[in-house]
Order: C-alpha cells, then structure tokens, then sequence
C-alpha cells in the first residue's frame, strides 16, 4: 500500500508539471498596450488566503529584511491594497483583518484573482506531508472547485486519509483505557469515536467510520464519491470506485464479524 501511495504522488507530481508546461507553452504573449497613465495592477483591491506559511510574514515595509508584525497563520484572509518588488522579490501591501496591515510576499497568499494559483497550490499540497499535507489539501478543494487538478487530487486525499485512519486506530488502542471503558455504561464504540485525536481532523470536515468488530478506525470516503459523481469521465474515477468498494467490504466483513 505504500508503494502504491508512493507511485501516485510522483505520478500526481509528474502530471501536475506537464500541465503547467503545457500552459506555459500555449499561453501566446499579450501585446503591449501602449497608455500615457500607469496601470493599475489587477490585484490590488483582491482577497487572497494564506497559505504557506514559511513566507507569511507580515512586515512594516516591503522588504525581507524589515521588521516583522507577526507571522500570519494558514488560511488568514487579507484584502491586497499595493504591489512592489524588492530583495528579488515581489511584495503586495494588504490589510489583515481584525486591526493588523503591512507587506508580505506574494508567494505566501493564493487566490482566484491570479493565473495559476491553482497548480502552484497543487505543488505545495504534494510537496508537504503530515497533517500540512492534509490541511493544504482541504484549502485547495475550498478555493478552486473547478480545477483541473481537483480529481487527482481528491484521490491522493482519500489516499491520506486512510492512512491517517491506520494510525488513528492504533494510537486509540494504546491509549485508551480498557478498563475505564469496561467499568462505564458507555457502548465501546463511543470512546473511540470521542477519541481526542480525531478533534482537528472534524474541523476540516473529515468523517472516519468505526468498525467496532475490530477496532480500527476508516475513511469515510467522500473524496473518493466525488470523483465519481463530479468526474465521472476523469481518469482517476476507476481507482476512487476501487477504493470505495474496498472500504464497503471491509466495513460489511466487521458487521459479519461481529454478528457472528
């Protein structure tokens, strides 16, 4: 399951590049627009959100090495209300909401109102692993529902998520207390599915099932059932039905279990 996983990231990678080539190449350059006045740049009055959070550094000037406001978190919405380059690199000046305004790196936010966006998020998204991985990808899907890269990456999502579900299930066998549980009236399965763990993983809307025949905890699917009732004809669909049919087994072979 590993290597499967493993051949799937590179493959996503691998697709994710040849789109972006792609585009590049068929992009034809605009002509020069000649005007007496400076344009206005398209962002400035834009939402953008947060997202790598190695570069959101909201600093004083638009410079790396001015002093800093604060770091901003993953998925802090600012409004961009200027645009400049410095130290190689280009600044937006924006306002972040409640009471905070400065400069950050255009490369730590992401939006709609910039071409591109979408397959820059992607890369992140692959690129990162743990919980990032997992939070990244819950903003991509909210940001861009209709993106090229969505039904790959739905699949490496459910992907994830089952194996988050693996290790849910052990971490909730060692460290909840059977006896506890054996001198409660509360049903067994509640315990597991108040487990502490599965807390952050609810903020992003995630639903993991509970076989209580043995113990383990599973992807509920829905990644997976998107791909196939919004891209049905997306090349990444026979492996999402794959998939749910694995789980549809697995949960039925505890219910047998159990009854039994």
């Amino acid at each position: 399951m590993r290597f499967r996983f493993l051949y799937l990231s590179i493959a996503l990678l691998l697709t994710l590049n040849v789109c972006v080539d792609g585009q590049k190449r068929t992009q034809s350059p605009k002509p020069k627009v000649k005007s007496a006045s400076v344009q206005k740049p398209k962002e400035i009055g834009s939402t953008a959100v947060v997202m790598d959070e190695t570069l959101s550094v909201l600093r004083v000037k638009p410079s790396l090495f001015a002093d800093s406001v604060q770091r901003m978190r993953r998925g802090r919405k600012v409004q961009i209300l200027g645009v400049t380059e410095a130290d190689g690199v280009k600044f937006y000046r924006v306002s972040a909401p409640p009471n905070n305004s400065g400069w950050v790196q255009a490369d730590a936010v992401f939006g709609k109102f910039r071409d591109g966006d979408d397959a820059r998020l992607a890369r992140l998204v692959q690129a990162s692993n743990g919980f990032d991985q997992i939070e990244l990808a819950s903003s991509f899907f909210e940001l861009y529902p209709q993106s090229q890269f969505r039904p790959a990456l739905l699949l490496l999502y459910g992907y994830l998520l089952e194996e988050t579900a693996a290790k849910l299930s052990k971490d909730a066998g060692s460290r909840l207390d059977r006896r506890e549980m054996a001198a409660s009236a509360a049903p067994m399965h509640s315990y597991y599915l108040n487990f502490v763990m599965l807390d952050r993983y609810r903020k992003l809307g995630i639903v993991f099932l509970f076989n209580s025949a043995n113990r383990t905890f599973h992807y509920d699917g829905a990644s997976w059932k998107e791909v196939l009732q919004k891209f049905p004809a997306a090349s990444e669909s026979a492996e999402a039905q794959k998939r749910l049919d694995s789980l549809k087994e697995k949960m039925e072979r505890g219910a047998a279990n159990k009854a039994s």
